[in-house]
């Protein structure tokens, strides 16, 4: 039966071919080559008769598709009759960014044809030599071809990441846009080309400048770790350490129940952050948020609840479902449409868990404040078309009818001062938040105002406390 030699050429000295290689290539008559564009082609044994891919990366299609066709290829030159070996050569590593030998793999048990492969020096070992670098320190090796089609890189920055296959200016610039979604635009980081091989350049330069150089089949990127610690995997090993027996006593006695308060004044403080437009604050406040939604996962952790993986693929999962416009062939208008679809993919999930009945108001948090809630309600019911003064009559309307100490008549104008705003696209909760800040200010200046006259507050006679106040603007 005939089989397929899968030979890997190294980085692109031939002194990198390993002596298994070597002698399978002296022996040989001819071979195929993915690409013949490989400095160890040319040293290659003058006796080989050598076929190349490389035609079809001329053709139209994505590297994908042309992979696909060589894997197709090869197996189907391996299954002609009188074939009973055919070597096809790759650089570096067999098995090291060669989607073509994986394709292969999987072609020939398909069809139960042998495939043999031939260890070569992949581009990693010469890059770790020119960096002088340990791989076993957490090395991620990923393709550049991989993390241009995302918006945020698949990396832990608290570990050194590897990135192949920039090959490109244009590559670069798209990777680096990607990149500097998670790494600071000054990292330092280092363009390597042709590792290995007497050609070979080191260049370290900041993040932003990746594409400012020329790059080739033969250019990797080099990504040090960021200090200190910044992967959500590290601070989640910080929480599980303040939770172990070596950690805090405070923090090992807590449980959702104690966390409860502290969880909401974050939440609050991350509120003031955004409201005082103060950035510094607010990254500080969302570390101390996100710190609390931690901790309640490791305390689910080892209570055997849930992990935070199963948190991630859950919210990931929704995410996704519940945006079919984004992630499936849906066709929205508008986000008036968006939200419509919103609330008809939430009944259907309802639905599906047996919930058919449950309230449209269901999911709405019991603890939110009171004009936060009423806001929330009267945006569920918007989105069912339930709009206008059905929920509560006009203001005007519910003033007239309040009477000394009618709780019921106040909380109607309540709520229809909340449908007003929700009809104008206003936040009641923010626009008192607000107020309730002005107000607090000009009660400060008015008493910096009174301590001028050098009295206090109490001093002043009505009229001299109107007339302070109405000048506190």
């Amino acid at each position: 039966m005939a089989e397929i030699v899968i030979v890997g050429l190294g980085p692109g000295d031939v002194k990198h071919l390993t002596l298994e290689a070597w002698q399978m290539l002296s022996h040989a008559k001819e071979i195929w080559l993915r690409t013949a564009h490989h400095p160890v082609v040319t040293a290659l044994p003058e006796h080989l008769t050598l076929h190349s891919f490389d035609a079809l990366y001329e053709q139209a299609g994505t590297f994908e598709e042309i992979y696909e066709t060589i894997a197709e290829r090869v197996v189907a030159l391996a299954r002609e009759p009188g074939c009973d070996s055919l070597i096809y050569a790759v650089p570096g590593h067999p098995l090291m960014g060669e989607s073509t030998v994986t394709g292969i793999l999987a072609r020939a048990r398909e069809v139960a044809l042998d495939v043999r492969v031939v260890a070569g020096l992949s581009f990693v070992e010469p890059l770790l030599t020119a960096l002088e670098i340990d791989a076993l320190n957490g090395l991620q090796v990923v393709d550049a071809l991989d993390i241009i089609t995302r918006y945020h890189p698949p990396l832990n920055p608290d570990t050194p990441a590897l990135i192949a296959q920039v090959y490109s200016r244009a590559v670069a610039s798209d990777l680096k846009l990607v990149l500097m979604n998670q790494y600071p635009d000054e990292h330092q980081v280092a363009l390597v080309d042709a590792a290995g091989n007497a050609a070979q350049t080191v260049t370290w330069l900041p993040l932003y400048q990746i594409d400012w150089h020329e790059a080739t089949p033969l250019t990797s990127l080099y990504l040090p770790p960021l200090s200190p610690v910044s992967s959500f995997e590290g601070l989640q090993d910080t929480v599980a350490h303040l939770r172990s027996p070596e950690g805090c006593p405070w923090d090992r006695e807590q449980t959702p129940a104690t966390l409860r308060a502290c969880l909401l004044e974050e939440a609050y403080e991350v509120l003031a952050a955004i409201d005082a437009e103060d950035t510094g604050a607010l990254q500080e406040e969302l570390g101390d948020l996100l710190m609390q939604v931690v901790m309640l996962v490791q305390l689910s952790v080892e209570l055997g609840d849930f992990r935070m993986n199963d948190v991630i693929a859950g919210i990931d999962t929704k995410l996704k479902r519940r945006h079919p416009h984004v992630w499936g062939e849906v066709t929205v208008a508008d986000v008036d449409a968006v939200l419509q679809q919103w609330e008809v993919l939430k009944r259907e999930e309802r639905d599906h868990q047996g919930d058919a009945e449950s309230s449209l108001l269901a999911g709405i948090p019991q603890a939110l404040p009171a004009l936060a809630q009423a806001s929330e309600y009267y945006r569920r019911m918007a989105r069912v078309g339930l709009t206008g003064d059905i929920l509560a009559g006009p203001v005007s309307e519910v003033v007239e009818r309040i009477a000394p100490q009618d709780e019921a008549a106040l909380g109607e104008l309540l709520f229809a001062c909340v449908r007003w705003a929700c009809q104008h696209d206003l936040d009641p909760e923010s626009a008192l938040r607000a107020l309730n800040h002005r107000f607090a200010r000009r009660v400060q200046a008015l008493i910096v105002a009174a301590g001028r006259q050098g009295k206090a507050l109490g001093d002043l006679s009505p009229d001299e406390l109107a007339h302070l106040w109405s000048e506190q603007r």
